[in-house]
């Protein structure tokens, strides 16, 4: 019973009860330790989330440029996206990252 204990006590902080975003494979390099950053997730209706708040694909440049104002473009940017969506919108969302002043961008897999 202690054991369960246990492994409930580690495994509960870990769990996120988030939208489920399908993930491609990727390298199975170094996880990265959680720190400051901006993650971005586009779920496969095309939403992009920007921690934890939804905005409509079409009208993300400009949401994006107004939830960064006044940050350091240090910060390091992870775009999370389904793999079921176009290229295109993945690319519209890093272009439009990079061209708010952010060099430090990621796309994640599921590695």
């Amino acid at each position: 019973m202690l054991v369960l204990l246990a492994i409930l006590m580690v495994t509960a902080p870990v769990i996120n009860y988030e939208e489920s975003i399908n993930l491609p494979q990727g390298s199975k390099s170094k996880q990265v330790s959680d720190f400051k950053k901006i993650d971005i997730q586009i779920d496969k209706n095309r939403v992009v989330i920007i921690n934890k708040k939804k905005y409509d694909i079409a009208n993300f440049p400009d949401s994006f440029l107004l939830f960064v104002n006044g940050k350091d473009k240090n910060t390091p940017v992870h775009i999370r996206a389904d793999k079921s969506l176009k290229y295109d919108d993945i690319i519209f969302v890093l272009k439009s990252v990079k061209e708010s002043g952010f060099f430090k961008v990621a796309l994640v897999t599921d590695g």
